[in-house]
């Protein structure tokens, strides 16, 4: 498991495990709790809690412009016979005087009106920084009898107030039906609670016993049974008890913790499956669908209520075949008996399989061959960022037109001041709010720490120079290895390096993933502009391609670094807070860590903004060789143009040369001119990294340049979405790890034509250089495609 993984799980550890409570009793006494009622002013009593009428007085409130909806005529529980629905970006929000870890779920039932079917709704939820539901619709078989309940983990931090928004798409409408909102008990909270991620729970089964009601939960959670979830049902049988003890709640290990009834009631461990040994098993599967490219969080509970004395039976727990602990029964570390409740946790990664496979198997060395498992639950770690709109501000008011009507021509001199004021009164205060966002995530980091952790930028620790400035690497005083990014003077002094640098700490903040680099800090103090991110062992995806001194990549190697580099890209294009086009995709910009992991860098040009309206740039912005040709002659922006860029990375990967080589003949200036041509010559192989011929599998290398083909589209609506080309690149992996050859006629080696038309794309003048066209004269736009890109000034590129 990697370091990152340790950090997240020891955090996940806390935020989900309680306090043992010496009076286990099902009353659960909460600190502070919030049960409502929506779109109604009666209460409702479920499950021995009390829903409140969202139109009565109390501390929570929900905003303007929504409204109620009701059918009387429904035989579920009052509870989803109203709703509260609103057709523009809504919130409720709850008076928060304990900060803490907080259960929040929130009830779905499409009810119908004569105007409306709350059915058809497609919304997103969020609190004030995550998103929680993307895209939801609350869509129920006709037969259904049981609301959609979705729950989550959040950490909320402030003692003010929390609000939880609901923002329709488009043209639709949002809803919910019930809230509930409860805080855990005192040292539930983690250690870092400004770190935490929210958890979504995903599944949570009572393996080997019934289905549970939130009657039998002390926190009133559903238990699913779990027999739809084994892969071979033959595999396991039932087997209870009548009676467990719980163990002292401070005895845990490393791995292994002590539970309580508050992290799975008492039915959940007198229940289990275990070996069915006379289906001649070798273990027992259970597999469960799960959101793709999603981290998620598994919590196994174990409680041994099948053996005779303690740790006679030792067996191995698995996820998706990887091996993840020897379970055995701990008496030595706990101090306790058999039938004693704990449960372990452990991280999945994020990776393209769409399913978890959770596997128990025996040791078969020990005298009784069994293994044994009472509970699992799955949480995913929620990692999409949210577009949140302050509902509560003043609506803006043309403040020329109402102060000239007012007072009249004579005074235009006294407007247009008022104007300049309330113009600079705004500039400074979205400045603060900048600096408000970093700051409140404790970014900030001094100058003084900075220059300790480069030795003073010691030219010795320069690891790199850009259009921005020099990169160094550094230590900082908790020992962590960060890469340093500090602005030239120049560059400063001319005002061309702020908006990047503002540009990259504002969407850096937004963003979590996996495959995107993380700022660690910044430092504006004085003329000096710097940007600390996390440290990539390995370098550029560029050094792996081209640097003599570096081992060549393999092709699965290759194809893994594309994969999660589209990951990350598709992360910024639909999970990221209102859609990130990057506009500078190229191999310098894509990272590698000590385990050659990818991850997307430099969002200096990035720009935010809905996707569904393309932007219109009067800078053309990007890279020359990288740069979609559609972008650089209409000037219109789309997600699309990353696309194009990421199809050139993908030639670049395959054929280990720069998209433009000027010491070459013409025809081979132009990697996807020439690619495409050697191509329909039946001639590709001939211009494949040399470290790769005899080593791609024929398929493989087929779905790959189709791939690359699709993303070059002339067209950028007849591109792929940056999802469909990770699943092309994933299906390339698979088809070169399984090694199937194709037919000849199916290998693109071989291929002497192709659907695929490459526009007429200009022989750039650079190999690598960043440019901004609009600072281009009128004349200069008249000229051919090769003379502009000829006539850039590269010496002033970004």
């Amino acid at each position: 498991m990697e370091i990152l993984d340790l950090l997240l799980l020891s955090q996940l550890v806390l935020l989900l495990q309680y306090s043992s409570l010496h009076s286990l009793s099902l009353a659960y006494e909460l600190q502070e709790k919030y049960f409502v009622n929506c779109g109604s002013d009666d209460n409702v009593d479920l499950n021995d809690r009390n829903f409140i009428g969202d139109l009565k007085p109390d501390s929570f409130s929900f905003s303007k412009g929504s409204e109620t909806i009701k059918d009387a005529n429904l035989t579920l529980s009052s509870l989803y016979q109203t709703a509260r629905v609103s057709s523009r970006q809504s919130y409720y929000k709850f008076e928060i005087t304990d900060t803490g870890t907080y259960l929040v779920r929130l009830h779905f039932f499409p009810i119908s009106s004569p105007s409306s079917n709350l059915s058809t709704g497609i919304f997103h939820v969020s609190d004030s920084k995550f998103r929680l539901l993307n895209n939801f619709t609350a869509k129920i078989n006709s037969s259904t009898t049981s609301a959609i309940i979705k729950e989550f983990f959040l950490g909320i931090n402030s003692t003010d107030s929390f609000k939880l928004y609901f923002t329709p798409q488009a043209s639709s409408f949002a809803f919910v039906n019930a809230i509930e909102l409860f805080l855990a008990p005192s040292n539930f909270t983690p250690e870092n609670h400004n770190s935490n991620l929210p958890l979504h729970t995903t599944y949570r089964v009572n393996v080997g016993g019934p289905e549970l009601s939130p009657n039998n939960d002390t926190l009133w959670r559903n238990w699913e049974t779990d027999d739809i979830y084994l892969s071979d049902p033959n595999s396991a049988k039932n087997s209870n008890k009548s009676t467990i003890t719980y163990a002292p709640n401070d005895q845990a290990d490393r791995d292994f913790i002590a539970s309580t009834k508050f992290i799975a009631p008492d039915l959940v461990y007198k229940t289990a499956k275990v070996m069915n040994s006379a289906a001649n098993s070798s273990n027992i599967t259970w597999s469960f669908s799960v959101s793709r490219n999603a981290r998620h969080i598994v919590r196994a509970h174990f409680c041994d209520i099948i053996s005779t004395t303690a740790g006679e039976i030792v067996f191995n727990l698995s996820s998706n075949g990887n091996f993840r602990k020897e379970i055995v029964e701990l008496e030595s570390r706990f101090h306790r008996l058999l039938s004693n409740p704990f449960y372990y946790d452990f991280v999945v990664n994020a990776s393209e399989s769409e399913v978890v496979n959770i596997s128990i198997a025996p040791n078969f060395t020990i005298d009784i061959p069994n293994a044994f498992l009472n509970g699992l639950e799955i949480l995913q770690i929620m990692e999409g960022t949210a577009v949140i709109y302050d509902l509560e501000e003043s609506k803006k008011v043309n403040v020329a037109i109402v102060v000239g009507s007012v007072l009249g021509g004579g005074l235009f001199l006294i407007c247009i001041f008022l104007i300049g004021f309330l113009f600079c009164l705004r500039h400074r205060k979205a400045k603060k709010n900048r600096g408000g966002i970093s700051h409140n995530l404790g970014l900030k980091i001094s100058f003084v720490e900075i220059k300790s952790a480069t030795d003073d930028f010691d030219p010795k620790m320069q690891i790199g120079v850009g259009g921005f400035g020099h990169v160094y690497r550094g230590t900082l005083s908790d020992g962590t290895k960060v890469a340093v990014k500090r602005c030239k003077q120049v560059e400063q002094r001319s005002g061309q390096g702020l908006p990047e640098f503002e540009t990259e700490i504002i969407v850096l903040s937004k963003i979590h993933h996996r495959h995107l680099v993380s700022l660690i800090g910044y430092c504006d103090e004085g003329s000096e502009m710097i940007l600390v991110y996390e440290f990539m062992e390995k370098g550029t995806l560029e050094d792996h391609l081209y640097d003599s001194n570096v081992p060549r990549l393999s092709w699965k190697q290759r194809l893994e670094i594309c994969i999660g580099a589209a990951s990350g890209l598709d992360y910024l294009h639909r999970g990221a807070a209102g859609g990130i086009i990057h506009r500078d995709v190229k191999s310098t910009n894509i990272l590698l860590d000590e385990n050659l992991v990818a991850k997307v860098a430099d969002f200096g040009l990035s720009k935010s903004g809905p996707l569904e309206e393309n932007f219109v740039s009067t800078a053309v912005k990007g890279t020359i060789g990288y740069l979609d040709p559609e972008y650089y002659m209409s000037g219109m922006l789309t997600e699309k143009s990353d696309v194009y860029s990421f199809g050139v990375v993908l030639l670049e990967v395959l054929c280990g040369r720069p998209p433009i080589v000027q010491t070459v003949p013409r025809e081979q200036m132009n990697l996807a001119e020439w690619v495409m041509h050697c191509k329909k010559q039946g001639t590709l192989e001939e211009i494949i990294d040399s470290p790769l011929k005899g080593e791609i599998d024929p398929s493989s290398l087929r779905r790959f340049i189709e791939t690359a083909e699709k993303c070059l589209k002339p067209d950028s609506c007849d591109r792929p979405t940056m999802a469909d080309v990770q699943w092309d690149l994933n299906y390339a992996l698979k088809l070169h790890q399984t090694g199937r050859l194709g037919a000849p006629h199916e290998d693109s080696t071989v291929c002497s034509s192709s659907a695929f038309s490459i526009p007429n794309i200009p022989h750039f003048a650079s190999l690598d250089s960043t440019v901004n066209i609009s600072a281009m004269k009128d004349d200069e736009m008249e000229s051919t495609e090769s003379e502009i890109f000829s006539q850039l000034r590269i010496g002033e590129a970004r």
